[in-house]
């Protein structure tokens, strides 16, 4: 077995035995788990396990429970699109990374996945944020920091509602999708709906770009059909005035349940009076993941794209 495979051995036998000796879902059984071992409870060793290993245990079981569970919110960011955001944030950070940390924050962070695999993919070139309302993916995405070792700042609150968060330099989010049901947080919004309720998947986009800096980036996980909903020319006006569209990346089709829940990549920047417009908007199609060649050809366009949209004035 890879390393992984027995790091997620350890962890979903210890599960199993408390979903069955104390009536638990598996959810619960695996958080308690994962707490256990931080405590010192439960150990494993698995010698020359790396934080990636860990990180994908951890996700392998966490994916399980979620299957178990019946709570929508209780969703993972795949391991294929984070490694997908990672690449444009490496290309849109590329001279930041070889001087400093970038600081990165996540309003709708879930378990974690989406962040983690960005932390390990950047070791120690990352100060990271995340905001989650659900107390046990906080908890689980809490529990993960620590196995990887990987230092995070966590809020259990309404990501919508003000946050205690300093603008950053990037935004990455796997947009929550849906309305949003506290009518008076969204009137605060100018993505707030004329009638109706508002989207979460727009506020989530205002309340990002609220704090990211001027000039830095977001990198967003958007329904496909982000702009051919109702609310979809008030999104375009509101984008429109605070960022600059840099990209819009579709997603390999076989990637997802189904044609309702395809995603594309939206990578924006936050409007600053230092930088001038890109000149070109990026617009593409990641291949399909098995085909090295064509995801080779892939990078090497998104890379010159990158190299002729020079943006200073």
């Amino acid at each position: 077995m890879e390393k992984f495979e027995q790091i997620f051995k350890y962890i979903n036998d210890h599960a199993e035995t408390i979903v069955a000796q104390e009536e638990q879902d598996y959810l619960e059984a695996l958080l308690q788990t994962l707490e256990e071992t931080l405590d010192g409870k439960f150990e494993w060793q698995v010698e020359g396990a790396t934080k990636e290993d860990m990180r994908k245990a951890i996700q392998i079981a966490i994916l399980k429970g979620m299957r178990k569970s019946a709570q929508p919110n209780h969703q993972m960011t795949p391991d294929t699109l984070g490694l997908i955001v990672s690449h444009f944030v490496e290309r849109c950070f590329e001279q930041e990374l070889t001087e400093r940390s970038i600081s990165i924050v996540d309003p709708a962070l879930g378990t974690g996945n989406l962040l983690f695999t960005l932390m390990n993919a950047f070791e120690g070139k990352v100060e990271a944020t995340g905001v989650e309302v659900d107390d046990v993916l906080i908890r689980l995405a809490a529990a993960t920091g620590d196995l990887v070792e990987q230092p995070v700042t966590l809020f259990r609150q309404d990501a919508l509602e003000k946050l205690l968060v300093d603008p950053v330099d990037a935004v990455v989010c796997d947009l929550p999708v849906g309305y949003y049901p506290n009518e008076e947080v969204a009137l605060d919004y100018e993505l707030c709906a004329a009638e109706g309720m508002s989207y979460s998947h727009h506020l989530f986009i205002e309340q990002s770009l609220n704090y990211t800096k001027e000039g830095g980036f977001a990198f967003f996980l958007v329904p496909s059909n982000l702009f051919e909903s109702d609310q979809a020319k008030q999104l375009h006006q509101y984008i429109k005035g605070h960022a600059w569209i840099q990209a819009v990346i579709q997603l390999p089709e076989n990637l997802f349940a189904s044609k309702a829940h395809e995603k594309s990549i939206l990578i924006l920047q936050k409007q600053s009076t230092q930088l001038k417009a890109p000149r070109e908007v990026l617009l593409a199609k990641v291949p399909n993941m098995s085909n090295r060649e064509a995801l080779a050809m892939f990078f090497e366009k998104v890379r010159m794209w990158k190299e002729s949209n020079n943006q200073k004035r």
